[in-house]
């Protein structure tokens, strides 16, 4: 039952602060305080609800690093999706217009923060994390990575193959950063970088979600496998394939570094899952 109480608890938050977020939709400023005030709920809830159900100290979301690890995700995140629009652009399929609005990327901060927060918690803090305790590393990712995708399915504009890149590429990626480093605070920071830098930088669509408005007025063009279409470029080859480098080197570092956990055999106890070192 506790990965019930667990989804339900994160889920009540991002619930709350997502109809929160609908309502002030159009004010930069709100939109900037109620997404960080969602994402300042969303952890201590998790604590709280991990701590009551798995009699343990929280580790993975422990205040202890969380700056420097969130810090480090985010440039990982930057970076990746600023080689994406850089092949897009190469091509030229990516064109700048102007200047976009500062006030709506500033807002767009907030929302990002919420949304990367409590999908992290709720995808990786809770599912891929109970899932690999019993199945091992490679299930936990394969399965919470398609279920991942699944979800943006309910997007606008989604489609199959975008829900299969984001899949590849986000949920592989995302869980591979949790796995390499036993902390959410690195794929919270990864999630948060790369969807700002999508649309508060960029200014292009995220995961067919609607067209958002950044730093720079910009649009795409050209072939679909190229620049994602309607879905935006998180359904790009490009992205499934920058996406792909990450999540090998942070599964390559998760095997340095003794983290990638076998399946459990039957009948075998949770003590007798070898202990990780975070």
């Amino acid at each position: 039952m506790r990965v019930v109480w667990q989804l339900l608890a994160v889920a009540a938050v991002s619930f709350v602060g997502g109809q929160a977020l609908t309502a002030v939709d159009g004010n930069w400023f709100l939109t900037l305080v109620v997404g960080l005030l969602t994402a300042a709920a969303a952890v201590p809830v998790y604590r709280w609800v991990v701590r009551r159900t798995e009699h343990r100290p929280v580790t993975e979301a422990g205040r202890e690093g969380a700056r420097p690890a969130f810090a480090r995700g985010a440039l990982v995140g930057v970076a990746a999706f600023t080689g994406v629009i850089v092949n897009i652009a190469f091509l030229g399929d990516y064109t700048v217009h102007g200047m976009g609005s500062v006030a709506s990327a500033v807002g767009l901060v907030g929302f990002m923060a919420a949304a990367a927060v409590t999908e992290e918690l709720l995808f990786r803090g809770v599912l891929l994390r109970i899932v690999e305790e019993r199945f091992g590393t490679w299930i936990a990712l394969t399965s919470t990575g398609a279920l991942f995708g699944m979800m943006h399915l309910l997007n606008e504009h989604a489609t199959v193959w975008g829900a299969l890149a984001i899949a590849i590429e986000a949920g592989g990626m995302l869980g591979a950063a949790y796995v390499a480093t036993r902390t959410l605070w690195l794929p919270i920071g990864l999630h948060f970088g790369w969807n700002f830098a999508e649309s508060g930088l960029f200014g292009t669509e995220v995961s067919g979600s609607g067209s958002q408005h950044g730093l720079l007025d910009a649009t795409t063009s050209g072939a679909q496998l190229v620049t994602g279409g309607e879905f935006g470029p998180e359904a790009s080859i490009y992205s499934v394939l920058l996406g792909v480098l990450v999540t090998v080197a942070f599964l390559r570092l998760a095997r340095r570094r003794g983290h990638l956990m076998p399946r459990r055999r039957p009948g075998a106890t949770a003590d007798a899952v070898v202990t990780l070192p975070r």
